[in-house]
Parts: structure tokens; C-alpha cells; sequence
């Protein structure tokens, strides 16, 4: 192979899955992660991979990760679900209807965040560089990178990727103009455990979004537990336990921020349990139930936030991957697999740099392109949920519900949706 060398800012789910990729493909590749243990980066959450997440993890894995991802995930058999607040179906579409069987790289899957990242690690050891917290780069005059670090060292490449998040250092300066917005809405999220529990079925196996007359929304998913749960060293937090060991439903409640009282991320996860049941009070007993049954000690707020849109810029030997440029609320699940659609995608180009199938600025470009198309496409989609979870319009609500109806009673109209949900 060539002798290009690719570096990368941030051990995340994308920066990982090109480290794999481009490692798989003989190109020579470090990444820096700015922390310094893999038990720093426990995170007790689940994530959703769809097909084009799961076609980029096995172009990029080597077969062995790929099986260990397939022997870990749970697979994703439920329907999904657009109901009113008496948990009443607008429209529900069943498993088959929206993934068809198929090839494993056309399924979706849920994995907790903790055990898709050991898939990733696993291999890397002499590529990845932990405690090295970026500073900052600058460009050699003869078209290489640098990269500096909060302990003094650096590093060079030919290419350096940001893929560090969305706070990304990366992308502040390359891209100083890009900027990420308050969204004005509120997300309330917590989780249920199902032992014990007695919920209806359309609970405990499909995911549903909840659309009220009035305002609001809540959304609702089901997590079984990983079928190889990676066991964390020490004390695991009690999230990680929830999320491996056994299922659960994860619910979010969303509104404008107006709509909450001031300051309601701080407030204690009871407090805010409270604050959802009265907000919901005469909904369906089953969906207040879930909300009340529910460990306080997973139930959070957060401010939703999402990038603006940004132009193609001049492209450089310093490019972005994943939440590092395109940022998006978490209202469509998708932010994940378009960092692995990322990866994918400039490790082939990457690739074809190194065999000397193409120059490395054009292949950038082309890398970069294609990324902002589908990354701020996706951006949209989930803006575009956000705010329809925050419209207090009864008119707009009531046109919506409409639709919903009609789409499941019209099979083309229903088989489109089913489409667009299974892609």
C-alpha cells in the first residue's frame, strides 16, 4: 500500500469505526483521545443502528469485530407506532413491514453504547492514544498537519480528521462561522424496567410516539439487554447494570422550553418524574404508569440543540466526521449511524488515496460534499421533530393526526412510511 498517514481527533463511534476501517485497508492511522482509560468513556445508554449504520460497520470492521458486533446486539423485532395520548394508534406498522428479513447488514440492531465501543477498540490497541486532549493544529508548508496537545506533545499526518464531538475543537477552528443552536425545546427522558412491570404490549414491543391534542410529545422504545454484555472493570454504574442486564423502556418527554419551569435541568429526577405525570395527567394510565414506575435515578433533562446548516468550504488536508459538523437533535435516532455513514464513506477514499487511485484534496472534497448532503438532510429531519414535539398548535396537531390515520388506512401510503422507517 502507500504510505499515507491519517490522524484522528477523538475515540467516538465514528473516529473508531474509520481507525478500524482504514487499519483493515493498510493505511496507517492514530487516533487521540483526550481520555485517559476506556473506563472513562462508560456511558449507561443504548443506541439505535439501522442499515446504513450496520453496512458501514461491516465494510469497515474486520470479520472477527463484525461477529462479535452480530453476537452483542439484541435485534430489533418491534413495530413502531404513532398513537394519541389514550395510547390509541394513529398508525402502527408492524417488524415486517418496516425490515423485511434480509441480509445482517440490512437489519436494525440495539447495542448498548459500552459494548459497540469494545467491538471498535478491539484491535486497536497500538493505534489508539489515550490522555492526548487537542489543543490545536496548524498546516506545514508542504501540505502535512500538526497536531498540538494540552500535555505539550504533538502528532503529524498528511490528514487529519475532527472527529470530536460536538463541541468540537476541530471544528472551532477550521470552521470558526459554524455554529450550533438552542432549539428551544426541552427533552425529559427516563427509563422503566420490565421485570415486574405490567404494561401493555404495545409498550413492551414496539416504539410509539405519543401526539397529544394539546402539546407535547413523548416517545417510547424498547431495550433488551446485550446478548454478550462486556462487564466493565470495578463497580458498574447502575445505569450500565440497567442497560445490560436487563430490558427496559426508555421514554422522552419533549415540549418548549417555555412550557417548563426555569432552570428544569437541575432539578432532581424525582422532581422532574413529578413534573411529567402532571403535565400528562388524563393521558392513558398504561403511559403515566411508565413514567411513574420508572428509577428516578435515570430520569434526566437536557436542552435540545442542533447545528446550523453549513456551506462547502475550501477543502484541506483537515476535514470533520460525525457530531464534530453535523450536530443534530436526538429526535430521530439517526445521529449515530450517519457518523458510521461517514466513516465508511471517507475510508474509501481514504483508501483509494493510499493505492493511489486518486489525489488527496479531490477525494476530500468529494468525501466532504456527499457528507454535508445526507449530514444536514439528516439535520433537518431531526430539527423538523423537534419542533413538532414543541407546536402548540391544536390546528397543526389535528392535521397531523389526520395524516397519520390516512397513512395507515391507505397501503401505499403505508408501505412508503414503512420504507422510509426501515431505511
Amino acid at each position: 500500500m502507500g504510505d499515507l498517514q491519517v490522524m484522528i481527533i477523538g475515540g467516538g463511534i465514528g473516529g473508531l469505526c474509520l481507525a478500524q476501517g482504514l487499519r483493515r485497508a493498510g493505511v496507517a492511522v492514530t487516533v487521540h483521545e483526550r481520555t485517559r482509560a476506556r473506563t472513562d468513556w462508560l456511558q449507561g445508554y443504548r443506541i439505535h443502528i439501522n442499515p446504513d449504520g450496520s453496512r458501514a460497520l461491516r465494510a469497515c470492521l474486520p470479520p472477527a469485530n463484525w461477529q462479535a458486533f452480530l453476537d452483542t446486539v439484541s435485534v430489533d423485532g418491534g413495530g413502531f407506532a404513532f398513537t394519541t395520548e389514550q395510547l390509541t394508534d394513529l398508525v402502527r406498522l408492524t417488524a415486517d413491514e418496516i425490515t423485511p428479513t434480509g441480509d445482517p447488514d440490512g437489519r436494525h440492531y440495539g447495542v448498548s453504547r459500552i459494548s459497540l465501543r469494545e467491538v471498535l477498540l478491539t484491535g486497536l490497541d497500538d493505534v489508539i492514544h489515550l490522555g492526548r486532549e487537542f489543543t490545536r493544529y496548524e498546516r506545514t508548508a508542504d501540505g502535512r498537519v500538526v497536531a498540538h496537545f494540552a500535555d505539550g506533545g504533538s502528532a503529524e499526518a498528511d490528514v487529519l480528521v475532527g472527529a470530536d464531538g460536538a463541541n468540537s475543537r476541530v471544528r472551532r477552528q477550521l470552521l470558526p462561522h459554524a455554529r450550533r443552536i438552542d432549539t428551544g425545546i426541552v427533552a425529559i427522558a427516563g427509563k422503566r424496567r420490565l421485570d415486574g412491570a405490567t404494561l401493555p404490549r404495545a409498550l413492551t414491543h414496539d416504539t410509539n410516539l405519543v401526539i397529544p391534542r394539546d402539546r407535547g410529545s413523548l416517545f417510547t422504545a424498547v431495550w433488551h439487554p446485550d446478548r454478550r454484555a462486556v462487564v466493565p472493570a470495578g463497580d458498574a454504574p447502575r445505569e450500565f447494570l440497567l442497560d445490560d442486564a436487563a430490558p427496559f423502556v426508555l421514554w422522552g418527554y419533549s415540549d418548549a422550553a417555555t412550557a417548563f419551569p426555569a432552570g428544569v435541568e437541575s432539578l432532581s429526577g424525582a422532581d422532574l418524574q413529578r413534573l411529567v405525570l402532571a403535565r400528562t395527567g388524563g393521558w392513558a394510565p398504561a403511559l403515566r404508569d411508565l413514567i411513574d414506575g420508572s428509577d428516578p435515578g435515570t430520569v434526566n433533562a437536557l436542552r435540545v440543540r442542533s447545528a446550523t446548516p453549513v456551506d462547502a468550504w475550501p477543502t484541506t488536508s483537515v476535514t470533520l466526521l460525525g457530531d464534530a459538523i453535523h450536530n443534530m437533535t436526538p429526535m430521530a435516532g439517526i445521529g449515530a449511524n450517519t457518523a458510521l455513514r461517514d466513516a465508511e464513506l471517507l475510508c474509501r477514499r481514504l483508501a483509494e488515496v493510499d493505492a493511489g487511485g486518486a489525489a488527496l484534496l479531490p477525494a476530500l472534497r468529494d468525501y466532504e460534499r456527499r457528507m454535508l448532503d445526507y449530514g444536514f438532510a439528516a439535520v433537518r429531519q431531526s430539527l423538523r421533530n423537534a419542533r413538532q414535539a414543541g407546536s402548540d398548535s391544536r390546528l397543526g396537531r389535528a392535521a397531523f393526526r389526520a395524516m397519520m390515520r390516512l397513512t395507515g388506512a391507505v397501503p401505499p401510503m403505508r408501505r412508503r412510511m414503512a420504507t422510509q422507517l426501515g431505511r
